[in-house]
């Protein structure tokens, strides 16, 4: 038996956030489909960079993303397969005859048909608390695979970066990894009191430079791109830094596995 399930809103409404959670609370295999939005007057979608699926399944190891296997056949069982898109506008009606036909068009290419739709802002058993009706959106979007960040000027950046300082921001979101081994999910919503702040699950060893997705999105207006890329400039660690905080961290995990 499989369960095919289309879920749309707005950005920063809440879809991933409730998706992982209905992962976590059902019993058989799942499986997980970004699909990327239509764009409307005005109104820009976020860069579809991974993030989302990233961070599904460092939570939910067992998770398939259909996007890189979409050819292999799911488990036997009770399947969930949950698709998200991002959607400003509600659709006419939540039933499958509502789906955008942008969206309709990617699905046939993954030979797959959503018997349920839901949509924040119009189902009333989604919340509601952070779904926002935008008149205007800009986007603006960096790939930072590869790129380590000095740990205090991360929060700096971060914190100019919600606060104003490049452009009126409602969204943000982004993966960024650190020295020691460690990446965090950052994520921001202009609805709400404070960043989420959240590490990664998998932490890997002080050794180099990550090859795992690392990304940032920001959705708001009049974005001063050029002042975000000159300050990520600025809080990037060259190799020669980078080698240096890691053979301390090698040193001291060194030095406790000889002292035990």
């Amino acid at each position: 038996m499989q369960n095919t399930w289309l879920i749309t809103g707005p950005p920063g409404c809440g879809k991933t956030n409730w998706i992982r959670d209905s992962f976590l609370k059902h019993p058989g295999s799942c499986a997980y489909l970004r699909l990327c939005g239509s764009d409307q007057e005005g109104l820009e979608q976020g860069h579809n960079a991974g993030i989302d699926s990233a961070w599904l399944q460092d939570q939910i190891p067992e998770l398939l993303d259909l996007a890189t296997t979409a050819t292999a056949p799911l488990p036997a069982g009770h399947r969930l397969v949950l698709i998200e898109v991002q959607q400003f506008q509600p659709p006419s009606n939540s039933s499958p005859n509502g789906i955008d036909p942008h969206v309709l068009r990617q699905l046939e290419r993954f030979n797959l048909r959503p018997d349920r739709t839901l949509h924040f802002g119009l189902d009333p058993e989604l919340p509601q608390e952070d779904v926002l009706n935008f008149k205007r959106l800009e986007s603006w979007h960096r790939n930072l695979q590869g790129c380590v960040w000095d740990p205090n000027s991360l929060s700096s950046f971060w914190f100019e970066l919600v606060n104003g300082a490049y452009g009126d921001v409602y969204r943000a979101k982004a993966l960024m990894n650190l020295p020691d081994g460690r990446s965090f999910l950052c994520n921001w919503m202009v609805s709400q009191q404070s960043s989420q702040i959240l590490p990664l699950e998998s932490v890997e060893p002080p050794a180099g430079r990550s090859n795992r997705t690392s990304q940032l999105v920001v959705q708001g207006r009049a974005l001063d791109p050029a002042g975000i890329q000159s300050t990520i400039n600025d809080c990037l660690l060259t190799d020669d830094d980078l080698e240096l905080h890691q053979a301390q961290l090698r040193n001291r995990q060194h030095s406790f596995q000889a002292k035990g």
